[in-house]
């Protein structure tokens, strides 16, 4: 079996949170394909990555899509002159996603049968209320109660206000590019509300996660996060500071007590090494569409488990980011919980085969073959965006 195309489905569709999504399908001389997934959070990176696929395309057509991890490097050291992480690895990780795929469709094996086989049943959740919806207290709570009796024993939210909003919707430093880091007294105030408010309607029994979005300098992220302490008894506040610094995560790390959660901007193993070996994280969240794919999230799991840090892998796009963490996650013995972007996931419906079974905050996983869902192909053909 030979490689002979790939092609990036650039995809617009209402259920991403982003206005788009982006696939990409590898297909081979036998009629077997394989889909892995790269949607990213701009679409200017999006386009960006639609071009590097068509060139990796081209150096890969002709190989032996079994040969998964020799294909992982081959690309991945394409990269190493001009930086082999950021959009580098992310292409390698839809790249991976969708050898896998192929590999399970082969061998007739869902993926997690390839990884060692399940640890467990079924995949917990962990999911995100609609802040659209948070428009006074009585509709928080209804958010919260909706997810809290959908099964789910953790949820996450963004409790800061974005500030400098445009009438475009765009965030200060989504118009800009620029962060400095700060949070006004008053926003600082309204957030701690806002926890306060989420831990009284969901009870002591649920998780409550903080995503602080790498938007924080050091002595903002620490002062925040005492006050979400204070105010509704956190359980981890995840990526305080910008990646590019892990000496800012450790200052904040010795001057907080909530758990620190960090890795979605972590590409390879190589990004998780410091991280564990200087003991910057209680837990560590990769993106499988991110940070190398299925290989790597496998391996990158490994490292924690050698530290006994449970794996809770982040998810913010569609529904191969959500089957291709579960299906690693099978077979990971430090796991946590896995992120989706809703509690209900019926916005996915129109874009696969069948439906996800998310029932009572779990993902139940089919052991159909490879990652256990199809895409909908007349639907991806009426909604692509045509990049010429």
């Amino acid at each position: 079996m030979k490689i002979t195309s790939v092609r990036p489905w650039l995809i617009k569709s209402d259920a991403s949170y982003w206005g788009e999504y982006l696939f990409v399908e590898v297909t081979t001389d036998e009629g077997v394909s394989g889909w892995g997934e790269i949607t990213t959070t701009t679409r200017l990176a999006n386009r960006a990555l639609c071009t590097i696929l068509r060139q990796i395309g081209v150096a890969v057509t002709g190989e032996d899509p079994a040969r998964i991890e020799h294909l992982w490097h081959k690309i991945f050291r394409s990269f190493t002159y001009m930086g082999s992480r950021g959009a580098a690895v992310e292409c390698v990780s839809a790249m991976d996603i969708a050898l896998w795929d192929i590999r399970g469709k082969v061998l007739g094996k869902p993926i997690y049968e390839l990884l060692g086989g399940p640890v467990r049943d079924e995949i917990a959740l962990y999911t995100h209320p609609n802040q659209a919806k948070f428009t006074s207290k009585e509709a928080v709570v209804r958010e919260i109660r909706d997810i809290v009796e959908s099964g789910h024993t953790a949820l996450k939210f963004d409790p800061f206000p974005h500030q400098g909003r445009t009438a475009d919707g765009l965030s200060r430093e989504q118009r800009d590019g620029y962060l400095d880091g700060s949070m006004t007294r008053k926003d600082e105030r309204e957030a701690a509300e806002l926890t306060a408010l989420i831990r009284e309607t969901a009870g002591p029994d649920v998780d409550i996660l903080i995503d602080a979005h790498g938007r924080f300098d050091v002595p903002t992220a620490i002062r925040l996060c005492r006050s979400l302490e204070e105010a509704g008894q956190i359980d981890w506040f995840e990526e305080p500071c910008p990646p590019e610094s892990l000496n800012a995560l450790k200052q904040v790390r010795e001057k907080v007590s909530a758990a620190i959660s960090w890795g979605e901007r972590g590409h390879t193993k190589w990004d998780f090494v410091p991280v564990l070996e200087n003991r910057l994280a209680d837990y560590i969240m990769p993106d499988v569409t991110w940070t190398g794919g299925i290989t790597e999230l496998k391996k990158i799991s490994a490292l924690c488990e050698a530290y006994y840090i449970p794996v809770s892998p982040h998810d913010a796009a569609g529904p191969i980011n959500v089957v291709a963490g579960a299906q690693v996650m099978m077979t990971v013995p430090n796991f946590y919980k896995l992120e989706t972007s809703e509690w209900n996931l019926g916005k996915y419906d129109h874009l696969i085969d069948s439906p996800l079974d998310v029932s009572n905050g779990s993902l139940k996983l089919t052991s159909k073959p490879g990652l256990g869902v199809e895409m909908n192909r007349d639907y991806l053909q009426a909604h692509e965006i045509e990049l010429g």
